[in-house]
């Protein structure tokens, strides 16, 4: 049974666990092993993995505190204003969006999670690995987080195999056959983590590329179908082009896109809509 969210559950011990294990075999085995700790190579490794594994917890702290962005309790929909071009309506009846259990309606992109109980802002999915949902306030963190953790996955095979490929001298093979088997067994767990932790980063790239969340890809497939259907072409929304998708998400200044920082854009009770009429093309 998931906890409220930002409380620590059973998946939350177990990543923080796996971070760990994954943590003290690459610096306090492999590492040894491999370069060894009183060479400028060994302390060097030692000290990037150090660093990146840093990163990793304080991004997954945040994903996991951070609110991920929830509808003000007195938001009504602004059907008259002319900046709002489009406005989500209900799929039967046409009305527009009202959440009967939070008794309020839902902005652009919002859905009522059914774990946390809440209506959430441009809501991609609920993580139980962050006892969280991910939304429009911690999107980017969730992101990097993963970057770090896939770099750091890899970075960490990298260390298990080399130590695993490299011959231990005899006089010290007693000692050292314990630690391969443990190096053996972190990357036994570790290779396939690595690549469905790489999978998730791909999927998620591949959103952001066409300004989708996870909801609205699979609602975008059930459109596309009726579209089609209809002798009509299927076009999401907000999807504003390669650039600017990737701005909606990681924020305009491009040299803090990977960083550990959430520079959300707007407020999440609207977003740009390729039907916005730009600025330069407004009439005076």
């Amino acid at each position: 049974m998931a906890g409220r969210p930002g409380y620590l559950t059973l998946p939350i011990f177990s990543a923080l666990a796996a971070i760990g294990y994954v943590y003290y075999t690459a610096v306090f085995l492999a590492v040894p092993r491999w370069l060894g700790l009183a060479t400028a190579a060994g302390v060097a490794n030692a000290a990037a993995f150090t660093a990146l594994a840093a990163a990793c917890l304080a991004t997954y702290a945040v994903a996991v505190r951070r609110d991920p962005g929830r509808v003000p309790p007195g938001f009504v929909p602004d059907v008259e204003d002319a900046e709002s071009t489009v406005h989500e309506i209900k799929r039967k009846g046409g009305d527009l969006r009202y959440c009967q259990k939070c008794c309020h309606y839902k902005p652009p992109r919002a859905h009522h999670c059914r774990v946390c109980k809440r209506c959430v802002l441009k809501m991609d999915h609920h993580c139980i690995w962050i006892n969280n949902c991910v939304g429009h306030e911690n999107y980017k963190i969730f992101l990097v987080f993963v970057l770090y953790a896939v770099v750091a996955s890899f970075y960490a095979l990298i260390l298990i195999i080399g130590s695993v490929l490299h011959s231990v001298p005899k006089d010290e093979q007693s000692g050292s056959d314990s630690s391969r088997s443990s190096i053996i067994i972190c990357g036994v767990i570790l290779s396939p983590l690595a690549l469905a932790l790489a999978v998730l980063l791909g999927w998620h790239i591949y959103l952001i590329l066409q300004n989708k969340t996870t909801i609205e890809y699979h609602e975008g497939v059930r459109a596309m179908w009726l579209a089609e259907k209809g002798g009509d072409l299927y076009h999401h929304p907000y999807d504003l082009g390669v650039y600017e998708n990737l701005i909606s998400v990681l924020g305009s200044n491009i040299f803090c896109w990977l960083c550990p920082v959430s520079n959300t854009v707007g407020n999440g009770l609207r977003y740009r809509t390729s039907y916005d009429i730009p600025i330069s093309t407004q009439p005076l």
